[in-house]
């Protein structure tokens, strides 16, 4: 046998002795290259296994994620037979509602008075209105103003299929969703006509019929003045009132709100948005 030979011989040798010494005490690794013999690598510590480091680009294909719990799911409401007139709850509360919005032009008028007061309202929007102007829903969200549900294009519910009104529904809920950050949790039929289907639907998408008790009629334009009037006489602890920021030419509207606004609120009421645990 060559000396070499031997050598090598004898050097594996050792090593499986010095394996066989280690015994329950973990595995010795041979180190590369001249059969040295290295400690054991660490055991990993207890929990889940480690993920390897990701390249930098990588992390471009994974899904982001929360770090809390995901968010629950919102119960169904239900089905209802007729819709919420007015709120329910202690104190002088109450509740504006602008419909048929978003414009350009009168939506950032009253979004401009309510950030004055620093006053919650909710828009019940339509889609196509919703669609061109994303940006207005977008600041509704920042604002903390709530946004319902109109229907697509404003038809008269009792008129349309089923499916009809799921469309307009449906299409209402996505842009909402895009464009405010969630799904819409209240819905109004256009011209307070309801009928069954619509309330199935609503339910079904997850949303609550909102009517409202006092009518400022502001859509026949009949003057800033007279208006103010409706809202004042009306006030009442609950009472939910209806106003218009598009479907025609709103700057009565977008007066009478400077009025009526500051007065309410020296008269003692505090402006706010629909909560299901309130209704």
């Amino acid at each position: 046998m060559k000396k070499d030979q031997l050598v090598t011989r004898r050097t594996l040798l050792t090593g499986i002795a010095a394996l066989g010494a280690a015994g329950a005490g973990g595995a010795l690794v041979l180190g590369p290259g001249d059969g040295a013999v290295r400690p054991p690598a660490p055991l990993p510590a207890p929990g889940p296994p480690q993920r390897s480091p990701l390249k930098p680009s990588a992390y471009r294909l994974q899904p982001l994620t929360g770090y809390g719990a995901p968010r629950a799911t919102p119960r169904r409401p239900p089905v209802r037979s007729e819709p919420i007139l007015r709120m329910t709850g202690r104190g002088r509360t109450l509740l504006l509602t602008f419909d048929d919005g978003p414009h350009p032009e009168y939506t950032p008028e009253i979004l401009d008075t309510l950030a004055k007061y620093e006053v919650h309202a909710t828009f019940f929007v339509c889609g196509e209105m919703a669609d061109y102007n994303r940006d207005l829903l977008t600041r509704m969200a920042d604002e903390g103003h709530t946004v319902g549900n109109h229907t697509w294009s404003h038809p008269l519910l009792t008129k349309l299929s089923r499916r009809r009104i799921r469309s307009e529904m449906e299409r209402t809920s996505e842009v909402v969703e895009q464009a405010y950050g969630e799904p819409p949790r209240w819905f109004r039929a256009p011209y307070g006509a309801w009928n069954r289907a619509a309330f199935q639907l609503g339910a079904e998408l997850g949303m609550e019929p909102l009517a409202w008790s006092v009518d400022t009629l502001d859509w026949t334009t009949p003057g800033t003045g007279a208006i103010v009037d409706r809202v004042e006489e009306g006030a009442a602890p609950g009472v939910v009132v209806l106003s218009h920021d598009a479907g025609g030419n709103r700057s009565q509207s977008v007066r009478a709100l400077r009025r009526y606004l500051p007065e309410l609120l020296d008269s003692g009421y505090h402006l706010t948005v629909p909560r299901r645990r309130l209704i």
